[in-house]
């Protein structure tokens, strides 16, 4: 990547305890391959709703950056399995998505079935069985978990390095995790 290349790290942040249909903060932080922040944009999704996918899109046209080049999220069930569909996502912003999480796991089945029944877990299972699947590298000593569209698995791997300059969080998702929370906090305080 070139230094002067952007991305949108998009992360989600609910404190308190998460009932369905409350609203959570969502950031997007522009960060240039240089790390330097280039920008900040907010927004909101309903804890377990259906809305990610939109509420990301909202996020992307409100910021109104051609020069972002890829987007980043955290994970693909933020808001307590509020799934945005990466497909639907990359075709409606117009440009590569990779999503990234930290912990191995056996994935969302088992958990949506535990969570949700009847329509809304049909649903969600018909949004999560279309996405692609999960990839596991090695960053800086510590593996990252991606899925994404737009990008192969050397893009991904590339990127994803190039934005890790120690630890294992992009750049990207570190600095929208920490906007969102701050955030979050500001809204709990008003």
């Amino acid at each position: 990547m070139r230094s002067g290349s952007r991305v949108l790290g998009i992360a989600e942040s609910y404190r308190g305890e998460r009932s369905s249909g409350d609203p959570s903060t969502l950031a997007g932080a522009v960060v240039r391959a240089d790390r330097v922040v280039d920008g900040f944009v907010f927004g909101s999704l309903t804890v377990g709703g259906l809305d990610g996918c939109d509420a990301v899109c909202e996020l992307c046209f409100e910021l109104d950056r051609q020069d972002v080049q890829y987007l980043l999220l955290a994970g693909i069930a933020p808001a307590w399995f509020n799934l945005v569909d990466l497909h639907e996502l990359t075709e409606r912003v117009d440009r590569p998505v990779c999503a990234v999480s930290f912990e191995e796991s056996a994935g969302l089945e088992t958990p949506l079935r535990e969570a949700f029944s009847d329509d809304a877990l049909e649903c969600r299972l018909a949004i999560y069985e279309r996405q692609p699947p999960r990839e596991r590298i090695e960053v800086n000593d510590e593996a990252l978990f991606w899925r994404g569209v737009g990008l192969d698995s050397g893009e991904a791997r590339e990127l994803l390095r190039a934005l890790t300059p120690e630890g294992g969080r992009p750049e990207p998702l570190r600095v929208a995790r920490l906007a969102a929370r701050a955030a979050d906090r500001f809204r709990e305080d008003l």
